[in-house]
Formats: structure tokens, C-alpha cells, sequence
């Protein structure tokens, strides 16, 4: 960024300062109160990692919050530097950011949005967070996203794939790494179309809240303009451990595809009942009956064992790519646990990254700074090949997987075979497409 647009962001001070009568901008006389939120003054500056540590998604948490410890490690100089050896940014060294060192809290937002807002609000206002990160649900980087924006610190997003988090309810404080619901429609669809025909009739369940809606329309949408019809849209709690009743009704819908827009434990139990239903075994209209689940991960894949073979679905990232900076994200990630990352630890892992970057180009850790550094910037190197983060949403846009389960694995990790890689063109879309109506990005807030 130019010295220019920092001093007219406010983020320098005015170099006349000698002159009688010319005084320095309130916020950086010596009575005045910091220039921004939690401004590091001593040799440190502290993260938060806001995960769900508890709660369904909570095995996704486990590995987020190991990649955040990871990421620090090699920020802080720690281990074989990770990602800052591919990354084809420069800017960090292995000496913290800004020359401060990287200290982190960690709080769990148990899969619920009042508690992540509680665990986020108390890591700034006791503990000094300068950043936010984490989560695996959509509902819960919603409500932490707008509480990082009131306080005046950046959220970088970590699992969230509803279109609102980049759409409705965006943020300019807000930044998302991660792929989205539109994404993964259309990717899916041309597969389906292609595996499956534009001849089908398609049952969804769909969890109950922002991502599950987004989920759906954008399901809805990709395969409908194929030809496929929708014979119905049922809604599960996120809480549903049995889906058995709601799965009991397909048998009899003449529905010939089941679509489960369900995540995490939700995933791995409904995929179970419904196998246990006999679906998979089913013929229907002529043809055999087919489940698809539009959001994938490995961890879910292990939770759902053998159920998961065959199935298709998208996913952000997979540790059996073969660019060098996923090779050496499995490296790092290998050898200090022993197994290799999921998609949720590789999306984390690049946030902090990419955080502290823009940290190092902007000079600065004041969050309009940081903001500037991160929009509209180009980038390599973290695992997803090419990527931009539009300025425009602050969505990350870059290639999307469609996997398949694997008929036969190796390994309990090697679960998940990549079908097609989808290019960034195929899934961009305007900034003002319907899906993502309705919000404003708003202003920057550098709180204090």
C-alpha cells in the first residue's frame, strides 16, 4: 500500500509536526486514547482462535485449532517455516508480525452463535485480541463477524460456506478464504448432470439455519437448470443426532435423489439412517437411487465409514493435491501430528497467514490497514493455486473440488478421491447477484 492512501486512511501520522500552530491528528496525541482497537504496545500481539471445541462440528474444531498453533509456530520462526516457503507473498520472515511476536487465546463457541459472540467479545475486551478467527458454522461467523465489526477488529472467517457471510451479511471488517454455497453448486452440477443425467427428482434435508438455506437454493438452483426437479425441502435441527424420521418419508416421495445439506456429525448421521433405510440399494423411476452431500470433508468422511463410498460432493481443499504449497502443507502438518490436515486446518492455517501478510505490507496492525492490504490481493502458493480476495465481498475466489467417496481406500485418511477441478471462472459470479442481495459492506471500523 502507498504512503498515500495511509495517510488519507488516517494510519500515519502528518510528518508536519515542528510547525507552531500545526497540531498532530487527535488520535495520536499522547493524552488521546489508542489509534485503534487493542493496538500491540509491548514485544507481542495475540490472536484469538474462536473454535467450536464441543457440539457437532467440533471434530473440525480440533483440527482448526491445531493448524492455528501451527501457523504460529512457523510465524514465530518455529518448525520448517510451512506455507511462508510457497507462499508467493515474501513479506513474512519468522519474526512474528511486525517484528512482535505471535501470542494466541483460544475460546469454544460450542456450535452456537450467542456463545461464540461471549467467547469472541470476552479474547478482545480481556485478553487484547487484535484479530478474530475461527468457527465451523455459518451462524456463528455471522454473528462473530458483526461483533468484530462493531468492536473494530478483523474476522478472518474460518469454515463458513453459507452465501450470506459474504452476501447479505458482509462486513468490511469480514474476510472469507473459504468457497460458498453458489460455489459448490456450481461446480456439482455439471458432474451430476454428467454421472447422473438432467432427468431426476431430488429430496432435500437441509440444517436449519443460514448455511443449510444457502445451501439448498443454491442446490436447487444449479440442478433445476438442468432439467431436474425438486419434489422436497424438508428442514432438520442442527441439534438432530437421529434423522431416522425425516428420512422415512423419501421412500414413498418418488424422489429418485436424496441431497443432504447437512455438515459435520449432522452429515455422518443422516448419511447413516439413510443408508440404513436401504436408500442406496433402492431403483427408482428407472434408475438407482443416488444421495449426494454438497459439502464434504474428510473428518466427515472417517466419521460416515464405509457409507461414503460413491458419494459425491464439493469441498475447498484435499491434502492429495499435488501443488507445492499443499504438498508442503502436509508436510508441516504431518510431522508434527502425525496425520494429514483437513480441509477446515488448511482454510485456518492460510487465514493467519494471510492476516499477518497484510499486517507486513500495510505496516500496520490498524484493521483499515490490514483491510486495504487484503482486497483485491492476487496470491499463490497456499494450497488452492491462483486466488484473489475480491474488494468488493471480501470473498476468496479460486478453484473447487468435487470428490467422490472412495471405493477403496488405503488408508483411513485417504477417504475422498477429486473427481473434477472446477476453475475459479466457472464458480465466479457478480457481487451483485441475487444470492447475495441485500447487504453493504459498509466502512472499515478500527474501533478505539
Amino acid at each position: 500500500m502507498s504512503k498515500s492512501n495511509l495517510t488519507r486512511r488516517g494510519l500515519l501520522k502528518t510528518s508536519a509536526v515542528a510547525g507552531a500552530g500545526v497540531a498532530l491528528p487527535t488520535i495520536f496525541t499522547a493524552s488521546s486514547a489508542a489509534a485503534y482497537m487493542n493496538e500491540p504496545t509491548g514485544s507481542s500481539v495475540t490472536l484469538g482462535f474462536n473454535v467450536p471445541q464441543s457440539g457437532p462440528y467440533a471434530d473440525e474444531g480440533a483440527d482448526e485449532l491445531r493448524a492455528y498453533e501451527l501457523a504460529v509456530e512457523h510465524l514465530n520462526g518455529g518448525g520448517d517455516g510451512g506455507l511462508m516457503n510457497t507462499f508467493s507473498s515474501k513479506e513474512l520472515d519468522g519474526n512474528g508480525i511486525l517484528g512482535k511476536k505471535v501470542e494466541f487465546v483460544t475460546g469454544d463457541t460450542q456450535t452456537k452463535s450467542d456463545a461464540a459472540r461471549a467467547s469472541a467479545r470476552s479474547m478482545i475486551e480481556k485478553d487484547g485480541a487484535i484479530m478474530i478467527t475461527g468457527g465451523s458454522s455459518s451462524g456463528v461467523a455471522v454473528a462473530v463477524q458483526d461483533l468484530c465489526q462493531s468492536a473494530g477488529v478483523i474476522f478472518m472467517a474460518g469454515l463458513t460456506h453459507s452465501n450470506d457471510t459474504t452476501g447479505k451479511d458482509k462486513k468490511a471488517n469480514g474476510f472469507r478464504h473459504f468457497f460458498n454455497a453458489y460455489m459448490s453448486g456450481a461446480a456439482l452440477a455439471p458432474v451430476l448432470q454428467s454421472l447422473y443425467g438432467s432427468d431426476r427428482k431430488a429430496y432435500h434435508l437441509t440444517a436449519d439455519y443460514t448455511w443449510g438455506w444457502t445451501q439448498e437454493e443454491s442446490i436447487v438452483a444449479a440442478t433445476e437448470a438442468l432439467g431436474w426437479e425438486t419434489v422436497n425441502t424438508v428442514l432438520t435441527p442442527l441439534a438432530a443426532t437421529d434423522f431416522s424420521s425425516y428420512i422415512a418419508p423419501v421412500m414413498n416421495s418418488g424422489a429418485d435423489v436424496l441431497v443432504l445439506n447437512h455438515y459435520g456429525g449432522n452429515m455422518v448421521n443422516s448419511l447413516t439412517n439413510a443408508v440404513q433405510f436401504g436408500l442406496r440399494e433402492k431403483e427408482v423411476n428407472g434408475k438407482n437411487f443416488e444421495i449426494v452431500v454438497p459439502l464434504y470433508s474428510r473428518l466427515m468422511a472417517r466419521g460416515a465409514g464405509e457409507n461414503v463410498k460413491g458419494i459425491l460432493g464439493s469441498t475447498n481443499w484435499h491434502w492429495s493435491l499435488q501443488d507445492e504449497g499443499s504438498k508442503q502443507f502436509v508436510k508441516s502438518f504431518g510431522e508434527k501430528y502425525g496425520f494429514p490436515p483437513s480441509q477446515a486446518a488448511q482454510t485456518c492455517y492460510a487465514q493467519t497467514l494471510l492476516y499477518a501478510d497484510a499486517c507486513q505490507r500495510a505496516g500496520t496492525f490498524n484493521p483499515c490497514g490490514v483491510a486495504e492490504a487484503l482486497e483485491d490481493f492476487e496470491f499463490d502458493g497456499l494450497g488452492n493455486g491462483p486466488t484473489l480476495y475480491r474488494a468488493a465481498d471480501h470473498q476468496c475466489f479460486k478453484d473447487v473440488l468435487v470428490v467422490r467417496g472412495k471405493e477403496n481406500p488405503t488408508s483411513e485418511f485417504d477417504l475422498l478421491e477429486v473427481v473434477e477441478v472446477t476453475p475459479a471462472a466457472q464458480v465466479t459470479y457478480e457481487p451483485d447477484h441475487p444470492m447475495f442481495a441485500g447487504g453493504n459492506l459498509g466502512s472499515c471500523n478500527p474501533g478505539s
